[in-house]
């Protein structure tokens, strides 16, 4: 029997168009409404994944790259994932859900309190996956600020909401019917936070967390970057982890992070997931036959990644000349680091290779048999899967994808009894604790 890891959902397109420029487009669900995400929320309880992040931009972009970015509904429209959680909540019973959620949206009492609310009204469902980006800050009257301060705000934030969730020390619930005192002021906490980006008092007008409600919402974040993983290290109880999958860069990408986390003295560092999007085949053949036609992408193909790639890094790499290295100088200094590492490869520089040769090998497909991509039938995944957990110590994966009925089917199908039989994916209905922290601790 394998060891058990941990498995979410990663929505990728968030509360946004699901099935657009899909055949299954046809389906006819609407994606403004509710009964979209509570069908494939409930299939996902169902499965046994613990987690359900929800991604999201608060921006259609900047001016140059707006059109870019809603012409395919890659950057937008997206509605707030913050008020898509309860209908969430209402229709299930143990997955976590975790909408993203920058600092600049929320001031920090204003977050305390909607997070606490939601957290109690879940009874510990609910947790916060923390991103930086600073491409929306003209929509809140706020300068664009390097990559580095953006996370220096986010900890400022983060420890002002933490700060505020515990204003309400032990002992300041009471609860006590018989006496009818309900809570005693003696054990609250001012909470005068003034601070480089935040000034706010507390106390925080929200019940404190206690075993019931789940204790504090869970922490996620994904950044991949110095800054980032100290960020994880610090402050996250998971890691949204983006890295290539084969088991030396799963290593190496955990020592990182737990180096990062050994750095501030942490005793248990954050569960580490990483982000997997499993292209799942009926037989090794085709999938043999599915990467081989891959091998020479067409400039078309190169065009759609390109698109793919401009949305997410705000800049439009489709007006760019294929044969020509791309100028670093077209990035602006809010973009990730990471995602420009990722766009980069294995190259040192932008310098050292044409766009073509950047996208090429994202157009490619390969086998995840070979460590060479993830192409593969539902029991060659997970062979991955158990050899990631016995070989890399893994805590396990977030797939990724639009939260439609049929992706949600067509990658899970056969590969949750697989995983099921062999013991690495837990049976929700007879050993899947209450809450996040209990299921990322639960063996």
């Amino acid at each position: 029997m394998s060891a058990r890891q941990r498995f979410g959902w990663f929505l990728s397109r968030g509360f946004g168009p699901h099935g657009w420029g899909h055949p299954y487009l046809d389906w006819d669900y609407r994606w403004q409404e509710p009964a979209l995400y509570q069908q494939a929320a409930r299939e996902l309880e169902q499965a046994g994944l613990d987690l359900l992040i929800i991604e999201d931009a608060l921006s259609l972009g900047n001016p140059e790259t707006l059109d870019l970015r809603i012409r395919g509904a890659y950057g937008g429209p997206k509605h707030d994932p913050l008020s898509l959680a309860p209908f969430l909540f209402a229709v299930t019973e143990r997955i976590g859900i975790i909408p993203t959620v920058n600092p600049l949206q929320l001031p920090p009492y204003q977050a305390a309190r909607q997070f606490a609310t939601l957290q109690h009204l879940s009874r510990g469902r609910f947790g916060v996956n923390v991103v930086t980006d600073v491409g929306s800050s003209r929509h809140f009257g706020e300068p664009v600020v390097p990559h580095d301060v953006a996370y220096e705000r986010a900890e400022e934030w983060l420890d002002g909401v933490r700060a505020l969730w515990r204003s309400w020390r032990p002992g300041a619930y009471v609860g006590d019917t018989a006496s009818g005192r309900f809570a005693d002021g003696r054990h609250l906490d001012r909470v005068e936070h003034r601070g480089a980006h935040y000034d706010f008092d507390g106390p925080l007008n929200a019940l404190p967390f206690d075993d019931d409600s789940g204790g504090e919402p869970v922490i996620v974040s994904p950044g991949s970057s110095p800054r980032g993983l100290a960020f994880t290290g610090r402050q996250s109880d998971v890691q949204l982890a983006l890295a290539p999958l084969d088991i030396a860069s799963l290593r190496a990408y955990r020592r990182r992070v737990l180096d990062a986390s050994a750095a501030v003295g942490r005793d248990t560092p954050p569960a580490i997931l990483f982000v997997f999007k499993p292209v799942i085949v009926a037989s090794s053949a085709e999938a043999d036959r599915l990467v081989a036609a891959s091998e020479q992408p067409d400039d078309e193909t190169l065009r759609s990644v390109a698109l793919a790639w401009s949305s997410d890094l705000e800049t439009d790499l489709t007006a760019l000349d294929l044969d020509r290295p791309v100028d670093p100088a077209v990035f602006g200094d809010h973009v990730s680091r990471g995602s420009l590492d990722a766009l980069r490869g294995p190259y040192e520089s932008f310098a050292a290779a044409t766009l073509r040769e950047l996208l090429v090998p994202k157009a490619r497909l390969g086998r995840i048999t070979d460590g060479s991509g993830v192409v593969g039938t539902a029991a060659e995944v997970a062979d991955h899967i158990e050899r990631a957990g016995s070989e890399a110590d893994n805590d396990g994966f977030i797939f990724s994808g639009d939260l439609h009925p049929v992706t949600v089917h067509r990658m899970l199908d056969e590969l949750v009894p697989i995983l099921r039989r062999r013991g690495i994916l837990r049976r929700p209905e007879i050993d899947a604790p209450h809450g996040i922290r209990s299921s990322l601790r639960a063996p």
